[in-house]
């Protein structure tokens, strides 16, 4: 949990709990689930994103509030809120949607999903004929990857692996008399080895069936312990502390201490045990016993765990109930240029990620991987794609003799592994590679390529909210800006200056940075905007970001509230501000939009009495984004990319389909016309290109 030190004196300020704030988050993800108008299939994605999110929630919050607990007391005391009392609302609240989580499941996913002839079937719904099928699937595609380990007196210790499903196996009834009455076993279900979670079962007519990987272990548990006749088996899953103890100080290897941690992540103290509310007492007990697990770390969760995997649900082939295709879109003018770099000259370029084509950053990098006429590439990979075409141009281009240099921030949690691979890569084909500052996290995502024109050295910019990543550009919204523009990509060219010297003394004309200028830049624009309601001017902010953390910034937004600034706030997750408070916030809207694509563009827009000042940014506005990484905000000054960013606000402004407001109820709007700002996106997108030419890139 991050503790604010930056204000020494204790406060009043009215804040939402960030942790509570987190699961309200996910609940709106829940509703996805419930929401029947969405697909079938995708309400089934919906489940999983919960569960997944549930997951590193526990592995990284809990497991921080859990080690805030273990403080003395003098130093808890010390804390702007009181890690057990946060610890047990977070509790409570995760019990209540779970259980509804367990409703939405059963009631309402299970019952589509039969009204559409899919059945899921346990191990005891199985006719003969299935039964049959079952038992020789299990032999040869499942039973070779199970390896039973009984819990006996002699064994000392059974680890339980992170964000695994294991079933407990009580036995009964053995069939010698010198085996033990009962017995218990432990078995790992091999998701992994087997490929999915689900097994297919033969289609007969219109009926598909489909079973858990687990159900069908258990129809088969016969076959793993022939010694017994009865069995009961229960599912178990341990999620582990996922923070990373890295001592961030210069000296030493950051890699070898990433790879170190990396290591330990899987051994990492318990956050939680989900265990099935019907499993005995004696088997829990044993389970606790020969994994060092305590009481504590219980939690119920239901007869299944790892919901995440149902993104590998079948689909059954079935079309209809997922979203109606959404082929990407070209960009009206850049797929009309022949090169990328030889189009920035002439003008700006904002990309609108997934509804535009994400392959035009690829060709950028690529032309310039190639370009003779360009000296340099510089990049900051925060999340790649594994097989990552972006660190693939910059390896050519290094081996191409460029000077290349790429900032890997080997802190990105849960895709460490990736960026050392793709920083290996690099520094054997010679790049200048920088993994990331020992004090600061790197959240940038920023691209800077020199090109010797005429014997005048000419750089050319990408920044963007997203990462260089093609698998993810799928599904997050985002915008990226493709520029020359002299004073930007001097900018741009400073960021990179910064990772080389870390000199705190760079001076910007048009990017904000944090640590340096972004922070006060923000406060100098509010207290303008405060400046202006004041005098009796129109004065309003629209602030776009995924979370809304830190203290200083929402004081400063209740101050501007207070002095009659109208405020919309579009937050997508945490919202620690607390809205409509009479006397302090009634003049700030807060809203989020939970959709088909995860909204993660931050966008800051200020009035500025009629000239307004539009940013784009990496960065939310949370206590580590201002102070603790590095960041950019980039302003758009196109006139016609300021309309074009404007529109998309627009709609989100004007959701009424996806939209919620503070407490997760869904937003009525005064205007009859329904708009569902993602697809009015997309709408709008497609009718800026030209008739005749193709609406989806290759």
């Amino acid at each position: 949990m991050e503790i604010n030190t930056e204000d020494k004196k204790p406060t009043t300020t009215p804040l939402i709990n960030r942790e509570l704030s987190w699961l309200a988050f996910n609940y709106r993800v829940l509703q996805e689930a419930k929401d029947r108008t969405v697909p079938l299939l995708e309400r089934v994605k919906f489940m999983a994103i919960f569960s997944a999110n549930l997951d590193e929630y526990f592995k990284v919050r809990v497991a921080t509030l859990k080690r805030l607990i273990k403080l003395k007391k003098k130093t808890r005391d010390k804390l702007s809120e009181d890690p057990v009392d946060t610890f047990d609302q977070v509790m409570q609240e995760v019990k209540r949607q779970q259980e509804e989580f367990g409703e939405v499941f059963r009631e309402g996913i299970l019952a589509d999903l039969r009204q559409h002839h899919i059945n899921l079937l346990t191990e005891n719904d199985l006719n003969k004929t299935q039964q049959k099928w079952v038992r020789e699937y299990f032999t040869e595609h499942i039973q070779p990857h199970i390896l039973p380990l009984l819990l006996d007196d002699t064994e000392t210790h059974f680890f339980l692996k992170d964000q695994t499903v294991y079933l407990g196996v009580h036995l009964f009834d053995p069939k010698k008399e010198d085996l033990k009455p009962e017995r218990f076993s432990m078995l790992e279900i091999p998701t992994k080895k087997h490929g999915s979670r689900f097994v297919k079962l033969p289609t007969v007519g219109k009926q598909r069936y489909v079973m858990f990987l687990d159900d069908v272990i258990r129809f088969c548990l016969p076959a793993l312990y022939p010694n017994y006749t009865r069995f009961e088996a229960h599912a178990v899953k341990v999620s582990r502390d996922a923070e990373l103890d890295i001592e961030e100080e210069v000296s030493g290897s950051l890699m070898a201490k990433i790879q170190k941690s990396l290591k330990k992540r899987e051994t990492g103290y318990p956050a939680r045990l989900l265990y099935d509310p019907v499993t005995p007492k004696p088997m829990l007990e044993a389970i606790m016993a020969h994994t060092g697990i305590s009481e504590d770390e219980l939690v119920e969760g239901s007869k299944y765990h790892n919901f995440r995997d149902f993104f590998q649900f079948p689909d059954f082939n079935l079309p209809d109930l997922k979203y109606t295709p959404q082929p990407t879109l070209v960009h009206p003018l850049l797929e009309q240029e022949e090169s990328l770099i030889e189009a920035m000259k002439k003008r700006d370029y904002l990309v609108h990620y997934p509804y535009q084509s994400f392959g035009y950053v690829l060709r950028l990098f690529d032309e310039a991987a190639k370009d003779p006429k360009v000296t340099a590439m510089s990049a900051t990979l925060y999340r790649v794609a594994d097989n990552s075409a972006i660190a693939k141009s910059l390896v050519k281009a290094a081996k191409n003799g460029k000077l290349v240099t790429v900032v890997v921030e080997l802190k990105a949690r849960f895709d460490e592994e990736s960026n050392i691979f793709w920083a290996g890569k690099l520094q054997k084909a010679g790049a200048n590679v920088i993994l990331g500052l020992p004090d600061l996290k790197v959240h940038t995502k920023l691209g800077l390529i020199t090109r010797n024109e005429d014997g005048k050295l000419v750089n050319y910019a990408y920044l963007s909210t997203g990462n260089y990543n093609e698998d993810t550009s799928k599904i997050y919204a985002d915008h990226a800006l493709f520029t020359s523009h002299k004073e930007i990509t001097q900018d741009v060219e400073q960021v990179f200056n910064f990772f080389i010297d870390r000199q705190h003394d760079k001076k910007f004309k048009k990017l904000l940075m944090a640590p340096i200028n972004m922070r006060d830049r923000f406060v100098e624009m509010i207290n303008r905007e405060i400046k202006n309601a004041r005098k009796g001017k129109p004065a309003s902010m629209i602030l776009k970001m995924n979370a809304l953390q830190d203290e200083r910034m929402i004081r400063k937004l209740y101050a501007a509230s207070q002095a009659g600034v109208k405020i919309d706030l579009l937050v997508r997750g945490i919202c620690c501000l607390v809205p409509g408070v009479e006397g302090l916030s009634e003049n700030i809207q807060v809203r989020s939009i939970v959709d088909r694509y995860l909204e993660h563009a931050r966008v800051y827009i200020f009035h500025n009495n009629g000239k307004e000042e539009y940013y784009v940014a990496s960065a939310d506005w949370m206590v580590r984004n201002l102070s603790r990484r590095v960041e950019v905000a980039f302003p758009i000054l196109q006139k016609d990319l300021i309309q074009e960013l404007r529109t998309i606000i627009d709609y989100q402004l004007a959701d009424d389909t996806k939209a919620r407001d503070i407490d997760n109820s869904y937003v009525e709007q005064v205007s009859p016309t329904h708009i569902r700002s993602q697809y009015a996106t997309y709408e709008y997108l497609r009718s800026l290109i030209p008739a005749g030419m193709e609406s989806a890139s290759k």
